[in-house]
């Protein structure tokens, strides 16, 4: 049982800080986002708790239309195929879930998970494989939808990918809890990723692992180049623009003297380089 002589004082003084904040009650979000920076800088919180609660509010303002992967971008199978067809466009693209369509992609007749497909690996005779045996239903919802609602509905329904339709009715993209989450805590790395330390992470003499978020600038101060940031001010946006299309995982340019390796991407945008400098 604690007492009131003191022996929960950093307790008692940590929430009775926070709690002085809003002796004053806000009175819009510029004033509540004015009052937790402070409290920020006043050491109340870290940063990295700061930007989750930034985050946080952010997607209350934020719909899905702005977060979506786009139709054009969509990994999809085809019902009515067979294992052998779909089985390598799984393998390949590495991701866990599919739409699976009919006669056009506005025909989504539900989602494939590719752990339900591991058992079909040791199958030799697909000749009674049905589709609809491993599909499971599509969640649908709208361009406009708040993306703290459709988070809600994720843990709600269990769902982590949703098909995401137009004022007309027509497929527009999809998208999953993660690309929600990533709203609010940043970018969820995978293995590929260097630490939150650097942004340029030296691997062997002349081979580096960069995040695509690095400004040019600080990649002419470290590399001692002159790349012009006139029209990309990242060198994931440089490296774009060298490959003219998104690029996959493993796929491979060319800036003058260094090639570059894509180790990260996902549908929207290259994550990490692998770049190596001539010698």
């Amino acid at each position: 049982m604690s007492d009131n002589n003191g022996q929960d004082g950093p307790q008692r003084s940590w929430l009775s800080k926070v709690g002085g904040l809003f002796s004053a009650e806000p009175s819009n979000m510029q004033e509540l986002t004015d009052l937790l920076q402070d409290a920020a800088d006043r050491e109340l919180f870290d940063n990295d708790a700061l930007n989750i609660i930034f985050g946080a509010l952010a997607v209350s303002d934020m719909q899905v239309r702005d977060i979506m992967v786009p139709r054009s971008q969509l990994v999809c199978v085809r019902a009515g195929t067979r294992p052998d067809d779909f089985l390598p466009t799984i393998i390949e693209s590495s991701h866990s879930r599919f739409p699976v369509i009919g006669d056009d992609m506005d025909d989504v007749r539900g989602i494939l998970h590719a752990k339900d497909m591991l058992p079909l690996l040791l199958v030799d005779d697909w000749s009674d494989f049905d589709i609809k045996d491993c599909m499971r239903a599509a969640a649908v919802v709208p361009e406009s939808k708040r993306l703290n609602v459709l988070l809600q509905d994720f843990r709600a329904n269990r769902n982590h990918m949703a098909v995401v339709i137009d004022e007309y009715g027509h497929i527009s993209g999809a998208v999953t809890i993660e690309d929600v989450l990533e709203q609010i805590v940043g970018e969820i790395d995978d293995e590929y990723d260097v630490d939150e330390e650097g942004l340029i992470k030296e691997i062997e003499p002349d081979v580096f692992n960069i995040k695509a978020m690095t400004d040019v600038d600080e990649f002419n101060d470290y590399f001692e180049t002159d790349f012009s940031d006139d029209e990309a001010d990242t060198i994931g946006g440089l490296v774009l623009k060298a490959f003219g299309h998104l690029p996959k995982r493993g796929e491979t340019a060319r800036l003058g003297d260094f090639e570059f390796r894509v180790l990260n991407a996902d549908s929207r945008r290259i994550r990490l380089l692998r770049m190596q400098r001539s010698s």
